[in-house]
């Protein structure tokens, strides 16, 4: 929601002021936003730990061209050195695939400079004592938010990224060619084994829209649960089937 009584000029010099990385967006995008007459703020997706914060925000500007142009921020009190911090830093992407790739490298042990993601945040494990379970209660239903971005070249990145053997198949692929948007929201509710805190484990529901009105889902498990610990993705055609996966690796780590 936009902050009231402040005008999207005041809201851009705000962003990119406190930005640490905002010398790296480019020109035209800071041109193009010179013609912003409204935008909309919104946050979507977060993860609080005793030690660690992590927000993702969507920043939407309406042009006077009629396009709308969205600058993905990531504020998060992880340090150079990887240790938190108390203030929080803040950092603007044009893509929120940037941005996720931004926050997967926050979890410690996580991913390096190559990994790939699709929406941004993941669910952190936080040491526990032995055998026990950390369970993140899952908010309440939202209506779908389709967005026209892309979305069947989206769909065919995320198929390209999965690791697993069980990803889904050609068939799920040809229908994802009419995709027309899509939707990408992070799952909550998915026990994590203490004894793999070291490891990030983060579950998303990729929603998307067809050309015959249909909507099909994809459920993507990112995780650094591998023997090198690096990041990696898999992709299922059901909840039941990425939870399980889930649970799958966490138990290998036991």
């Amino acid at each position: 929601m936009s902050v009231p009584y402040e005008t999207p000029e005041e809201h851009l010099e705000k962003l990119l002021g406190r930005a640490l990385n905002s010398f790296e967006l480019p020109d035209e995008t800071i041109a193009r936003l010179d013609s912003a007459l409204t935008f909309d703020s919104s946050l979507r997706s977060a993860h609080h730990s005793a030690r660690r914060h992590r927000e993702t925000y969507r920043h939407t500007f309406l042009l006077a061209d009629g396009q709308a142009l969205t600058l993905w921020e990531l504020r998060h009190n992880t340090g150079p050195d990887g240790e938190p911090r108390t203030e929080l830093s803040h950092e603007l992407y044009t893509e929120e695939e940037e941005a996720h790739v931004a926050a997967a490298r926050l979890v410690p042990g996580g991913c390096g400079a190559d990994c790939e993601g699709a929406d941004g945040q993941g669910m952190l494990c936080e040491p526990l004592p032995p055998d026990a379970f950390r369970l993140v209660v899952a908010p309440a239903p939202l209506q779908r938010a389709y967005a026209p971005d892309d979305s069947a070249d989206h769909a065919r990145r995320l198929l390209r990224r999965a690791e697993n053997t069980d990803r889904p198949g050609e068939d799920i692929a040809l229908l994802l060619r009419k995709a027309l948007a899509h939707q990408i929201t992070q799952a909550f509710g998915h026990p994590c084994r203490a004894s793999a805190a070291r490891f990030g484990f983060a579950l998303y529901e990729h929603a998307f829209l067809l050309s015959d009105g249909r909507e099909i889902s994809l459920w993507e498990v990112e995780h650094t649960a591998t023997p090198d610990g690096r990041h990696m993705c898999e992709v299922y055609v059901s909840e039941d089937m990425a939870r399980t996966a889930m649970e799958r690796r966490a138990s290998r780590t036991t």
